[in-house]
């Protein structure tokens, strides 16, 4: 590696991926620009991740911060891709030695029930909206869109975000039934289990009359993906993991009494006075990782609200090139942007997954084998600290193919028009260049 001055990246997102592509950066001498659309750097750490994992929360702020206060990181907020600048332009003309794509998958995955949106804020909610609302719903300053979490919702969904949503409904429900007996209680009490809390009253859950939301599931409850199976998992593993899949939600049902109906598929919309009323179902039938409905099962189940919580895939970007759901990058060890040989991505934008563990270790893998095969000699002999199975959480992903270009080095005057342009970012949004006092300015002091 070279002297500092000689590399300057842009990672476009401030949270798990992109605070750890810009830290791999910066400890190889790498100059680093973090971009972020939001005041806060957290991503769905905070308006993903519901709020009762309040230690979790802190936990990951901590890193996020230690991350983006590295010597050689510059960070950029209230700045959107798309928005306050132009795609192309920044991949293009702005002169950096790479970009890095890190801004997550905030777009809901389609219901995939034709006309189903037409009927969004009528009746139907996807998850990403709701958790949001719900996360930030107690902030005097907050004035985004409101939500109800009515008794006997549908939550259309099966894996982890969708047991989250199931749980901010059944808590919100127990908690105002009980008021309305002049019992109070809170969300982070509820959420250690709503049995227990009726119990130590003296109440009877079942006499509170909560009906309790309902989850429908396409494949069968061992298929929910509320745990993964090794690579390359042998039968008894997989069998293992199914066990495993299935105790989670009888665990989660006995908690939060909400209820299940598995091989479930929305087919149909069920509408009234102009709003969505509930969805058409029919069974499935299992064919491998397949679920086909069986002709003739069709019927309705009404209800108050349908939160769709089916996964989540990068958002609709100008200027940037879609492969289906996902953006167009072309390689698996290191995605690259489709028509560019310094575009990347990591994280969430190109798994797809809200797992904050994966977006991790994805990050590290990709922004190591980018600093490896791109920015050294391509020998490995740059790997420092992140050669660890710790730090790297997976085995060294495969050298990239022969015959891509190692990146330019950039001149001194090159990286000075970056910074100045960078400068000009940052005093459009009033960021005095100090991380600590910016993100102590625009955290609201009733944030929970």
């Amino acid at each position: 590696m070279t002297n500092s001055g000689e590399y300057f990246v842009a990672v476009v997102g401030g949270a798990v991926s992109g605070s750890v592509a810009a830290e791999i950066l910066a400890d190889h001498g790498v100059q680093v620009v973090v971009i972020e659309q939001n005041k806060r750097p957290y991503g769905k750490i905070e308006d993903g991740l519901p709020r009762w994992h309040v230690e979790q929360r802190k936990q990951e702020y901590a890193r996020i911060d230690a991350r983006l206060k590295k010597v050689g990181v510059r960070f950029v907020p209230c700045t959107r891709l798309g928005r306050d600048i132009d795609f192309e332009d920044l991949c293009n003309h702005w002169g950096f030695s790479a970009v890095i794509l890190a801004n997550g998958a905030w777009r809901d995955r389609d219901l995939g029930v034709s006309g189903a949106d037409k009927f969004i804020d009528k009746g139907l909610v996807y998850q990403n909206p709701f958790i949001y609302w719900y996360n930030h719903k107690n902030e005097k300053s907050y004035d985004g869109p409101h939500y109800e979490a009515p008794d006997g919702a549908l939550v259309v969904g099966g894996g982890l975000a969708s047991i989250d949503v199931v749980k901010v409904l059944q808590i919100e429900n127990y908690e105002r039934a009980l008021r309305a007996r002049g019992i109070e209680t809170s969300m982070h009490e509820l959420e250690k289990g709503i049995p227990a809390v009726c119990k130590a009253r003296g109440v009877d859950p079942q006499s509170l009359g909560v009906q309790g939301c309902l989850l429908l599931y396409r494949r069968r409850e061992q298929d929910m993906p509320l745990a993964q199976p090794p690579d390359n998992a042998t039968p008894d593993q997989i069998a293992k993991t199914e066990q495993v899949r299935q105790k989670m939600l009888r665990l989660a049902r006995d908690k939060y009494l909400f209820r299940v109906q598995e091989r479930r598929l929305a087919t149909g919309l069920v509408i009234e006075n102009g709003r969505l009323a509930g969805l058409k179902v029919a069974e499935t039938k299992i064919e491998g990782r397949r679920a086909e409905p069986i002709p003739g099962s069709d019927h309705e189940l009404r209800a108050p609200l349908v939160i769709s919580s089916i996964g989540s895939v990068p958002e609709i970007l100008p200027g940037v090139a879609m492969k289906g759901e996902y953006y167009a990058f072309t390689d698996e060890d290191l995605p690259k942007y489709s028509g560019s040989d310094h575009v990347f991505g990591v994280g969430n934008v190109v798994t797809g997954q809200g797992n904050i563990r994966v977006s991790l270790v994805h990050s590290q893998k990709v922004t190591t084998q980018l600093v490896e095969d791109y920015m050294s000699g391509g020998d490995g002999s740059s790997a420092g600290s992140y050669s660890s199975t710790e730090k790297r959480g997976v085995a060294q992903a495969q050298a990239v193919r022969d015959g891509l270009r190692k990146l330019a080095a950039l001149p001194p005057a090159g990286v000075e028009t970056i910074e100045r342009r960078i400068r000009a970012l940052q005093e459009r949004i009033g960021y005095s260049s100090d991380y600590d006092s910016w993100i102590a300015k625009v955290t609201p002091p009733d944030l929970e």
